[in-house]
């Protein structure tokens, strides 16, 4: 038996992939990479495609192993997850692991494909944080249910960061911003994006992605709890590569109102799901909203340079941090800099004011923004060249919690890959 396969996997093996996939459950909307050594090896990988529980996953095979992941992200973002094979030594693997965390996001996880069995590397590496260590030969599905394990067991950490864009005033931008952002997101980092329109009446995802599904937000919410990730995946309609969409019913027929706890299923389920979740949120004070705000990773704030954009915004702020004392306080957006002939707030200066962290500068730029609003569509679809488009993407960049991948070796203050926290630690 290897040293790294437990029991149950074993047992499993011996059984029918079919009979044992039929029961087991999905695995998230992940981004997977493997680099393999040998052909043969990677058609190995390649085969766990075809295991039902891998149905969502997007799973790409590249050459080079070890040496080749870190070749590959001195320059690209990294994927929920990394498989690597190695034919390295017991003594020359945790040095090149240091040098693959050093060019990696903090919430990778890694996957070891080795030769060598051997319990004491095993311990070691299992110790310092890779998520698992499998011998070579293996089969497929012993990788799948490692994955599984990582990504969709009974209690398994959630996948998805949740971000909530806020506008201080009504018409600051606060949907258009948010749609950008997880454009750029799911464009430039491609993670798989699930954008949440909370305002039912008014909600503007749809039309700014160009969808009318038939299904939506409202779908969910009326599930009594009955919504499961199979529910919340034929609400879900697709705008692009990487991104979906649960859109507002935007309508007025019937009045919208909730308890505090209702989008939390929602949420909670989205965040099982997919790896990154954008809240819409409406400019609007309800409790279910002050709910959903105290429960979410980060928080931007988006304000024109006004007077009552400010006055709003301080007052956002100061509640938002009094409600999450202990999280990530909230990061403002100034949207709209530089509207002809408007006396106008510094940038700064508002986010002196407000003491919360400028994210970024949205300068007013009528024309794109219109054309892609007429039409359907994101900023980056209808002026790539426009310099805004860098914008979204640092904004997504740090709200994901992403390294940039032009900036991944400059920063003395890295955060270290979940495979290498507790080593340093130690």
């Amino acid at each position: 038996m290897s040293l790294l396969t437990p029991s149950k996997d074993n047992q499993a093996a011996e059984e029918p992939a079919a009979e044992v996939a039929a029961g087991a459950r999905l695995l998230p909307r992940i981004t997977i990479q493997a680099f393999c050594e040998h052909s043969q090896t990677a058609e190995l990988v390649e085969s766990a495609v075809h295991d039902r529980r891998m149905s969502k996953v997007a799973l790409t095979t590249h050459n080079g192993g070890l040496e080749g992941a870190i070749e590959s992200y001195r320059s690209n973002p990294t994927p929920n997850l990394i498989i690597v094979e190695t034919s390295l030594s017991t003594e020359e693997i945790p040095g090149a692991l240091d040098r693959l965390a050093e060019v990696c996001d903090a919430a990778t996880r890694l996957i070891v494909l080795g030769h060598v069995n051997d319990v004491l590397l095993y311990r070691e590496l299992i110790r310092s944080g890779v998520s698992e260590y499998l011998v070579l030969p293996t089969s497929a599905q012993s990788i799948v249910n490692a994955i599984s394990d990582l990504f969709a067991a009974e209690g398994a950490a959630p996948i998805g960061r949740t971000i909530a864009f806020v506008s201080a005033k009504g018409g600051s931008g606060g949907s258009t911003l948010s749609h950008n952002v997880a454009w750029a997101i799911s464009q430039h980092l491609r993670q798989d994006v699930l954008v949440l329109d909370f305002d039912l009446p008014f909600g503007t995802a749809g039309l700014n992605f160009n969808q009318d599904p038939p299904h939506g937000i409202a779908d969910a919410l009326n599930a009594s709890g009955k919504v499961d990730p199979t529910m919340l995946d034929r609400l879900m309609s697709k705008a692009a590569n990487h991104i979906n969409l649960l859109t507002a019913p935007a309508m007025l027929d019937r009045t919208f109102d909730f308890g505090e706890r209702d989008f939390e299923q929602v949420v909670e389920l989205a965040q099982k799901t997919t790896p990154v979740v954008v809240l819409d949120i409406p400019h609007a004070w309800t409790a279910w909203l002050r709910h959903t705000l105290a429960t979410v990773d980060e928080i931007v704030l988006v304000a024109e340079p006004d007077l009552a954009n400010l006055r709003n915004a301080k007052n956002l702020a100061d509640t938002i941090k009094a409600l999450r004392p202990t999280e990530s306080e909230p990061l403002l957006v100034v949207n709209k800099i530089g509207v002809p002939k408007r006396p106008e707030i510094a940038a700064q200066e508002f986010a002196n004011s407000i003491e919360c962290r400028l994210l970024g500068q949205i300068p007013f730029d009528a024309a794109p923004f219109g054309v892609a609003s007429n039409n359907g569509q994101m900023l980056a679809e209808v002026a790539a060249s426009n310099r805004i488009n860098d914008i979204f993407r640092q904004i997504g960049v740090h709200v994901t919690g992403r390294s940039a991948p032009e900036a991944v070796n400059k920063s003395s203050s890295l955060k270290l890959p979940s495979f290498l926290k507790r080593k340093k630690a130690s």
